[in-house]
């Protein structure tokens, strides 16, 4: 039998988007659950700037269309340049807050958003593209 070699150039930004991971974890495993998610967002800022990444909290998002402002939000965090990060409290994905995260992915020309949820057992993640 072949040895099936595991390619993983498929995944977008692997080694920022496993140490935010770890980031999430450490946060969790640390605060544990109950928090609000504003306790922990402060606790993953706090995370991100012991590891020495570069990003920005509650970033003004607007919205155009034909050239007028439609709408606007904030994504919780922009890692690098490169990775939006959002996080909620819960223990379920939510459509809305996957199409949130895709918006936000696709009015900033960005690849990666990851969806992080701090559950009562563990803090669960999801990634989304926009390819």
């Amino acid at each position: 039998m072949d040895k099936i070699k595991l390619n993983r150039e498929d995944l977008v930004y692997p080694e920022l988007s496993y140490k935010i991971v770890g980031i999430l974890f450490d946060v969790y495993n640390s605060v544990g659950y109950g928090q609000d998610e504003r306790t922990y967002q402060r606790a993953v800022a706090t995370a991100l700037n012991d590891v020495g990444l570069k990003f920005k909290e509650q970033v003004y998002f607007p919205l155009s269309y034909s050239g007028k402002k439609i709408g606007s939000g904030y994504l919780d965090f922009l890692v690098e340049d490169k990775i939006v990060l959002e996080i909620k409290k819960g223990d379920r994905f939510v459509k809305s807050h996957i199409d949130q995260v895709y918006r936000y992915l696709t009015g900033n020309n960005l690849r990666l958003g990851l969806l992080a949820y701090f559950a009562p057992r563990n803090v669960h993640f999801k990634r989304i593209l926009n390819i």
